[in-house]
C-alpha cells in the first residue's frame, strides 16, 4: 500500500545555476497542458537545462515529425495525456536514457520494459502530493464542524442556525479528533504532518508496510484496520488502488464506523464500496466528503448528490490552475540533475509498480 516517499519540491541550489551538459529532450504531454506546466520561470530553466528537439512538443508518438525527435532523444519529459511508452515506443528511442514525468502515477502509460532497458525514471508524484493534502485538510476541517449540512440549512432557510441544528450532529469541533490515515502514501504522510501541525489531532495509521520504528518518527499509533475504522472520528484514505487495496473499505467496516464518522477519500473510488457507503449515509449516520467515487461521476440520479451530509467533488485534490506549475518545477529540477550526472531526487523504481497509485 505505501508509496516510496518523497521531499516535496523545492527551488534551492539545484536552481542556481544551469548544468554543462544539455541534454536532447523532447516533451511529451497534451498540448494545451503546456504554459501551466511550464510557466515561463520554469519555462526558461527548462530552455537553459535541455536541447528541445525540433519538434519539442508531442503529444503522439506516429508522426514522422515525432519519429524523427525520438529517435535521438535522451530524455522524456512526460506529462498528462502522454501515450504508452512501451516497447515499440522504445525500439524508435534507441538512445533514450531517462523518462521525467511531470504528473502523478507513471502506471498510466509506462511500460515495464522501460526499467527493462536501464532508463531511469522520475515522477513529480510528491509535488502533486502538497494540493491534495490541502484538500484533506480543509475537508477534515470543514466536516468536523459540520459545515456542509449547518450551510444547506442555513441557505435553505436564510436563518441563523439554532441550538437544535447543532444537538442534531452526533458531534461536531475539531478539538481531539482520532484521525484515521489509511496508506502512508506521499499524501498520507503530508496529511499527517499537517494534522500535527494545525490540529491537535491523535493519528492513527494501517499500512502493512510501516513498521513500528517509522511509525513513531511519523507520530503516529499504527493499528490493524478494523481498529481503525471503529475507533476513528476522521477515516482518511490515501491508499494506491492495486488489486490487495480495491474494496478495502467494504461493506462490514463502513460498518464499523461509529456514528457520526466522517469519511474522506482523495485516492480513488474503487477502494471504497460506494453502494454499501451509501445506504449509511442517507440514513444520516454517517458523513462524507468525496472527492472520488466508483463510477465516476455517479450516475444522474445517485442519492448521493442531493444529500446534506455528503460532499462531492469533481476529482480536483490535485493540482489544478496554478498548482500545475509546481509539478513541471519538480520535473526540471530532475532533468538538471539527471544533466549533472546526480541521482533523481524523486525515482520511480520497477519494484514501487505494484503499490503506487
Amino acid at each position: 500500500m505505501r508509496t516510496t516517499e518523497e521531499a516535496p519540491a523545492r527551488s534551492g541550489t539545484d536552481a542556481a545555476a544551469p548544468p554543462e551538459r544539455r541534454p536532447r529532450t523532447v516533451l511529451v504531454m497534451s498540448p494545451g497542458l503546456l504554459d501551466d506546466v511550464f510557466p515561463p520561470p520554469v519555462r526558461a530553466r527548462l530552455e537553459e537545462t535541455a536541447e528541445l528537439l525540433d519538434p519539442s512538443l508531442i503529444s503522439e508518438f506516429d508522426s514522422p515529425d515525432a519519429v524523427r525527435a525520438l529517435a535521438s532523444a535522451e530524455v522524456l519529459l512526460t506529462g498528462w495525456g502522454c501515450p504508452p511508452v512501451d516497447a515499440g515506443l522504445l525500439e524508435r528511442a534507441p538512445r533514450l536514457r531517462a523518462v521525467i514525468h511531470a504528473a502523478g502515477t507513471v502506471k498510466t502509460f509506462l511500460s515495464p520494459a522501460a526499467f527493462d532497458r536501464g532508463i531511469t525514471v522520475s515522477s513529480a508524484a510528491a509535488a502533486n502530493a502538497v494540493p491534495v493534502a490541502e484538500y484533506t485538510l480543509a475537508a477534515i476541517i470543514m466536516g468536523a464542524k459540520r459545515v456542509f449540512p449547518l450551510a444547506g440549512l442555513y441557505r435553505a432557510r436564510r436563518t441563523h442556525r439554532t441550538g437544535a441544528d447543532l444537538d442534531r450532529q452526533h458531534w461536531l469541533g475539531t478539538h481531539g479528533l482520532t484521525v484515521g490515515v489509511v496508506g502512508a502514501s506521499r499524501i498520507g504522510r503530508r496529511v499527517i504532518e499537517l494534522l500535527r501541525v494545525v490540529l491537535d489531532a491523535e493519528v492513527l495509521l494501517y499500512d502493512p508496510y510501516v513498521g513500528a520504528a517509522e511509525a513513531e518518527l511519523l507520530g503516529v499509533t499504527r493499528t490493524d484496520l478494523d481498529t481503525l475504522v471503529a475507533t476513528s472520528d476522521v477515516v482518511s484514505v490515501h491508499a494506491p488502488d492495486t488489486p490487495e487495496t480495491r474494496g478495502i473499505i467494504d461493506a462490514r467496516r463502513i460498518g464499523l464506523m461509529r456514528p457520526g464518522t466522517l469519511l474522506v477519500n482523495t485516492a480513488r473510488g474503487t477502494l471504497v464500496d460506494t453502494e454499501a457507503l451509501t445506504g449509511h449515509l442517507v440514513s444520516g449516520r454517517l458523513d462524507a466528503v468525496l472527492d472520488v467515487t466508483a463510477p465516476e461521476p455517479l450516475p444522474a440520479g445517485h442519492p448521493l448528490w442531493d444529500l446534506p451530509n455528503v460532499f462531492l467533488t469533481p476529482h480536483l485534490a490535485g493540482a489544478q490552475g496554478n498548482e500545475v506549475g509546481r509539478l513541471g518545477a519538480l520535473a526540471v529540477e530532475e532533468l538538471t540533475r539527471y544533466a549533472r550526472g546526480e541521482p533523481f531526487a524523486h525515482p520511480v523504481h520497477r519494484a514501487d509498480l505494484g503499490r503506487i497509485a
